[in-house]
């Protein structure tokens, strides 16, 4: 596989504006472990290779386990996830595939439980990035596979 288009080189603009949409995500307050079940599950609907890549890589870094990586695309089956993972989980598959129901009320009212209003808007704004790095990365063409997460520090 080769890339189509290395887009960070033909509109370098459109990479500083999604890493902006990506600090103000990593600035949130959000567990960081969360967010990536969130940048994983996401990319795991929209079909996103390099980025299963990327952050099954990040999340191993983090220190998650190969059994909650594996079962994700499960999670409702799977006993490893907390309430609160799970609500946020739901919230990430009603968001990425919003054409097919919206989110619905009880997704809503379960996510509401575990997290405050503020948290509720930083939980979308993770999966909305999230969602446009995996359009990003499909409609150009990146390829998996070189990733390496930055050293622990």
């Amino acid at each position: 596989m080769e890339i189509r288009l290395d887009y960070m080189k033909v509109r370098p603009d459109s990479l500083q504006t999604l890493l902006k949409l990506e600090g103000y995500v990593q600035k949130s307050g959000l567990d960081q472990k969360l967010v990536e079940l969130i940048k994983i599950r996401t990319s795991q609907i929209n079909g996103c290779a390099f980025c299963i890549d990327m952050h099954t890589k990040d999340a191993r870094a983090m220190g998650e386990t190969e059994q909650r990586l594996y079962l994700l695309n499960a999670w409702r089956e799977a006993p490893f996830y907390t309430k609160s993972e799970r609500a946020a989980l739901a919230l990430t598959e009603a968001v990425t595939k919003i054409s097919d129901a919206g989110v619905p009320e009880d997704i809503y009212e379960v996510t509401r439980r575990y997290f405050d209003e503020e948290q509720f808007v930083d939980l979308i704004m993770a999966i909305n990035a999230i969602n446009c790095w995996n359009r990003m990365a499909i409609s150009t063409g990146m390829v998996p596979g070189d990733y390496q997460p930055a050293a622990k520090k």
